[in-house]
């Protein structure tokens, strides 16, 4: 569910969409519309072309840079897009030739159309799948020789994740053949945003984050708050408990997790007996009606205890007692004596994973169930489906992982979907094909529940479903052409719809259709299978998340089923068509005993105020007892959280500008993610108020806006973060936007309100404000991260670059999380694990340059400045 919408990029009219596709040559990838029958290779791997046996260049042996242009000197910056460049080496023995090829790649944004420079072509295929193809004046590419082929963006593009991705060449000669180029984006040392001044895409400075982060103070270790998340109450003792050896720990049956959890937290190295003893029970944490509560008891006469209102609170106590464990390696482990009681302030506390724009194994998967564990989250939401992939095995439908699942090139329409996203021609690339089977599935299900997290399974619809669309179009023309009766059972889009829309990923067929009987019967056979595969697994679903994301304007509108069904029923626009289409659908999800979840679409009513879009609460659902998570808090849409809200809609506040970890920390090149709708840094998690989202906001700007109603609040089930997967093909890189942001999340869905946002005087929030944030920060830095490293974790979370500024000729140095190890360079040279450490001031003259670095020596993008 990504707002690229919020760019602009769906205001692309469809006439220039017409325009592009008629552009396309017969070998570019059908549009699934005239889907042919399957092909039966969706497991095969393209056949290579070494270009040699047709007499010309290997496409192996082509080296394509791409870049964004320097800004001349003195020059102001362009408006309306970005000029950029494509430059094409000939490294081969056998010329390009001038016709018979074209070069395909992936981008996320919006590209030109037509003739640009250098004799070539761009042209959009389908979606963020473009190509370039020789025009009329192109002469062709000898050995040696290098072409420059330049452009101008249609967007504002600062972030390398924007850049086109995964190029490869196909000639026409052998049409299924895809070679990968050798392929390098070039990184600018003048980018745009430098050239910006007060603008969200101003780059950063070393003195910028250094000022940033001197909003917190380095604390003794004495001071560094013990537990992340912070509990409700701690009441320290006045000694501490040696740990002599690993406990006796004593759990019923019930408990057998928890206990296993919880033998898991001592070392290896203690001794096997004489250690405390380690009591779990289950039983009344008084005071909290919250069934994850628990109070934690270390005592250096009567050892841990731990009671939990439920197994769910005693596992959270023993993810306390993993936080006050000594870290690794500590030489007399002692732990101190306490009493924490502890509830958490939301019940709803997630975390959504997107694996259909970028594909994530269930190893994956179960990492950031242990995370989620450790932080005390408990709401997995799995978003399994979009345009570019289905992930999930459904028994009676394989063309959705045959086809859906797969994407890679293909001349032949209907064998798998398009690459997207860098997947590249290969359907073996790991990130653009793969799925989980059923067993896998019902493996992850287990793995969460047995952490006390609840998984949600998303199904997107009626938008962002192409992958399905084209699916079942497949297993229709198939079934068809053997002369099947049954054919159309499952059909998810209307063959005469000529319908002209252009969705937020540039797709114009990616639309379930609400006028045909079989999107209903696809419908029930998902949520049927869907809760089958829960109940198998011992944790039946609740709620089952069902899309509602940004249907474009303009689908449906076009179609004779649609159109033929809104005569039936008497409806009388394509709003009207949709409160009918998701009437169905609930019905369908109550049926099996769930409750619907979706997008806040799911429960606004979207219209038009002084001849601008609107989206109001939909007084049609308000009963129907829908979840609606909500992501818009965009300029003008601050509210519609709240005014969903007070309108009777239970929500999951998930706001782009605070929860989505997909985009970028900052607009410094060096920045992963994307940036459409913030930047967002560990601050901006960290001050997120749920029940006040503008509180940072202008008086002006707060004026008008609804604000949550006592009634309202009570509607407010928790929050989430989002990390859709646009830009992560790789573990690593998930790793990087979502830790330690995820410890912020943690701390806002479970700790109490903090003082600093319930206090009016602005000088006494301030101060309470870095109290608390210091703390915070101190906590991952000093205490939660090393111990993540010394664990042997395996997490590459973000280490981000220090601050530095010079100061009465000396450069001062910080960084956002204190105690993090900082070590520096004067002679221009990167810092290195044996680099001096920063301890003060740094007094050397030359180009300092500093770096963070981990427990294990692994370090951060590297900060300099001049000091002359």
């Amino acid at each position: 569910m990504d707002k690229k919408t919020m760019t602009g990029r769906a205001a692309m009219s469809s006439t220039l969409l017409a325009a592009l596709m008629a552009l396309a040559a017969p070998t570019a990838l059908a549009a699934p519309t005239a889907l042919a029958e399957q092909a039966g290779q969706t497991g095969q791997a393209i056949p290579a072309a070494s270009g040699s046996a047709l007499g010309v260049a290997n496409g192996a042996r082509l080296q394509l840079r791409w870049e964004l242009q320097r800004k001349p000197a003195g020059a102001q910056l362009p408006q309306g897009g970005t000029p950029a460049r494509f430059i094409l080496a000939n490294g081969d023995r056998q010329p390009l030739p001038g016709s018979g090829w074209s070069l395909y790649f992936t981008g996320i944004d919006r590209m030109p159309a037509g003739a640009q420079s250098g004799g070539l072509v761009l042209e959009q295929v389908a979606g963020g799948l473009f190509r370039l193809r020789p025009g009329p004046d192109f002469k062709g590419l000898a050995p040696g020789q290098t072409l420059e082929f330049a452009y101008r963006h249609n967007d504002s593009v600062f972030m390398p994740s924007r850049s086109p991705g995964a190029p490869y060449l196909v000639y026409d000669a052998t049409p299924d053949a895809g070679v990968s180029l050798q392929y390098t984006v070039a990184t600018l040392t003048e980018p745009a945003q430098r050239g910006k001044v007060g603008s969200p895409h101003s780059a950063v400075s070393p003195e910028d984050t250094y000022w940033r982060n001197a909003g917190a103070d380095l604390l003794p270790a004495s001071s560094v708050p013990p537990v992340l998340p912070t509990p409700l109450l701690l009441q320290p003792g006045a000694s501490r408990l040696a740990l002599a050896g690993r406990p006796n720990i004593s759990a019923p049956a019930a408990l057998a997790n928890e206990a296993a959890l919880a033998r898991s937290l001592f070392p290896a190295a203690l001794a096997a007996s004489g250690g405390p003893p380690l009591r779990l029970t289950v039983g009344a944490v008084e005071g909290h009606a919250s069934s994850e509560a628990y109070r934690l008891t270390i005592s250096a006469a009567g050892g841990i205890d731990i009671v939990g209102n439920s197994a769910a609170g005693v596992a959270h106590g023993v993810q306390t007692l993993r936080d006050l464990m000594p870290l690794p390696g500590a030489a007399a482990p002692a732990l101190p004596e306490l009493t924490i009681v502890d509830a958490p302030r939301f019940g709803y506390r997630g975390f959504m994973l997107d694996v259909a724009r970028n594909f994530h194994g269930k190893e994956t998967v179960f990492k950031w169930l242990d995370l989620m564990a450790r932080f005390k989250l408990n709401k997995f939401h799995f978003h399994l489906t979009d345009d570019e992939g289905w992930r999930i095995e459904i028994a009676g439908l394989p063309e959705l992982t045959t086809i859906g699942a797969v994407r890679g090139h293909s001349a032949k329409p209907g064998v798998r979907l398009q690459p997207a996203y860098g997947s590249g021609p290969d359907p073996r690339d790991a990130s653009g094909s793969g799925y989980y089977t059923r067993a896998d599935y019902k493996e992850i299900v287990r793995y969460a529940a047995a952490r006390h997290i609840e998984v949600t399974p998303e199904i997107e619809m009626p938008g962002h479903a192409r992958a399905a669309v084209q699916a079942m179009e497949s297993r229709y023309r198939r079934l068809k052409s053997a002369g099947s009766g049954d054919a159309a059972r499952y059909l998810l889009n209307d063959l005469d719809d000529r319908s002209e829309y252009v969705s937020a990923q540039l797709f114009n067929d990616n639309v379930i259709n609400p006028g045909l009987e079989s999107s209903y019967t696809f419908v029930e056979h998902v949520v049927r299978e869907l809760a089958a595969l829960h109940r198998e697994a011992g944790a039946p679903m609740k709620t089952i998340h069902m899309g509602g994301d940004e249907l474009a304007n303009g689908a449906w509108e076009k179609s004779p089923a649609s159109l033929a069904m809104m005569r039936k029923h008497g409806l009388e626009t394509s709003a009207d068509l949709w409160d009918y289409f998701y009437d169905r659908v609930d019905a369908i999800v109550r049926k099996h005993g769930m409750v619907t979840s979706g997008w806040e679409e799911l429960a606004a009513r979207k219209t038009t105020l002084d001849g601008a879009s609107k989206l109001i609460p939909n007084p049609r659902f308000t009963r129907n007892g829908f979840i609606a998570y909500v992501w818009n808090d965009t300029l003008g849409a601050e509210d519609l959280a709240y005014r969903l809200a007070n309108a009777g809609y239970d929500i999951v506040l998930t706001p782009v500008t605070r929860m989505y970890f997909d985009m970028a920390h900052n607009a410094n090149p060096e920045e992963h993610g994307v940036n459409w709708g913030a930047y967002v840094e560990l601050d901006t998690v960290y001050d997120f108020d749920p029940l006040d989202i503008m509180k940072d906001a202008p008086e002006a700007a707060r004026a008008g806006k609804d604000r949550l109603t006592e009634y309202g609040k009570r509607r407010v089930r928790g929050i989430q973060a989002n990390l859709f997967s646009e830009t992560a093909r790789d573990p690593a890189r998930l790793d990087y936007l979502v830790m330690p942001r995820m410890a912020a999340l943690a701390e806002r869905a479970w700790a109490d309100a903090p003082g600093w946002a319930a206090t009016a005087d602005p000088a006494k929030a301030a101060a309470l404000h870095r109290s608390a944030w210091s703390g915070f920060v101190n906590a991952l830095g000093q205490r939660v991260l090393p111990r993540l490293d010394l664990e042997g974790a395996g997490l590459a979370y973000r280490i981000a670059p220090p601050g530095l500024v010079l100061y009465n000729g000396r450069v001062l140095a910080n960084h956002v999380l204190p105690g993090m190890t900082l070590r520096y360079t004067s002679d221009g040279s990167d810092p290195t694990p044996a680099s001096s450490p920063v301890t003060g001031p740094i007094a050397e003259r030359g180009t300092i340059r500093v770096a963070a670095f981990d427990r294990k020596g692994r370090s951060g993008p590297v900060a300099s400045i001049e000091s002359r």
